[in-house]
């Protein structure tokens, strides 16, 4: 298992306390996140004119957010950013010393994370024609991504027909550079819970309710954002409420041998 945790950002001019603010709650809820994944942890954000920034270790959350190069980052958020992704990864296939292999996985001009195995990744970058970078089988899932963003805006879709041949567990949250106001998450059969602030335009999200809980206990306004197993929600940067929620389908496997 690994751990998702990151903030989808809505159009607004938030102050720089709002913005230092969003910033400190998604700290917190990578270091609860390194529960779930303690062999590296990274993070990753994306503007709306495609800068984006990324920075990852082979270390655990703890260790990670007391790196300058971490604030840094985080330093580097502003009014144009629309999503910032957060990643604690727990080693399955790859080594994690091998920085490529961690998340969040930057694949052509798509920028995403994942939490879950795709068993059939192998066959799956060949049958397809994928360039693979890394070790990882996570690879795949952003590979597609970008071949239905290679026009430039998302084609969900294509993405959503490619997504069927996959067999495993999939939760994942990505945007391309070239569509960078388009934020998808992939909710399949592995946790993700979402929290949306109206002020903020903001969502939050992490893969276990407790750490939204513990992050947001003092804090006023959060409203749980229902979304169902099997469902790919396209959040659109410009209106954040008006988001659509798609049906997700692939070949559900839940351990390595074969599919029922």
């Amino acid at each position: 298992m690994c751990g998702l945790a990151g903030v989808i950002l809505g159009k607004k001019r938030r102050r720089v306390e709002e913005r230092e603010h969003l910033a400190w709650l998604f700290t917190r809820l990578l270091v609860l996140s390194e529960s779930r994944g303690p062999h590296a942890t990274g993070v990753a954000w994306l503007n709306r004119d495609g800068e984006h920034r990324l920075f990852k270790r082979p270390v655990s959350a703890g260790q990670f957010v007391t790196d300058k190069a971490f604030h840094e980052v985080l330093a580097g958020i502003d009014n144009r950013t629309t999503v910032l992704l957060g990643h604690t990864r727990w080693r399955t296939r790859g080594d994690e010393r091998v920085n490529r292999n961690n998340h969040p996985i930057r694949a052509g001009d798509v920028i995403g994370t994942h939490n879950g195995t795709i068993y059939n990744a192998d066959y799956l970058f060949r049958r397809f024609k994928l360039r693979r970078f890394a070790e990882v089988d996570s690879e795949l899932l952003f590979r597609l991504a970008a071949r239905a963003a290679r026009s430039g805006r998302m084609d969900v879709e294509w993405f959503k027909e490619r997504l069927r041949r996959c067999r495993g567990q999939m939760t994942a949250v990505l945007a391309s550079r070239l569509d960078p106001e388009t934020i998808l998450v992939l909710k399949g059969n592995k946790p993700l819970r979402l929290r949306t602030h109206r002020k903020h335009r903001a969502v939050l999200y992490a893969s276990d309710p407790a750490f939204l809980d513990a992050v947001l206990a003092d804090e006023r306004g959060w409203r749980e954002l229902s979304v169902p197993a099997m469902s790919m929600i396209v959040f659109r940067h410009a209106v954040l409420t008006e988001f659509s929620r798609e049906s997700l389908e692939f070949i559900v496997q839940e351990k390595r041998g074969k599919a029922p």
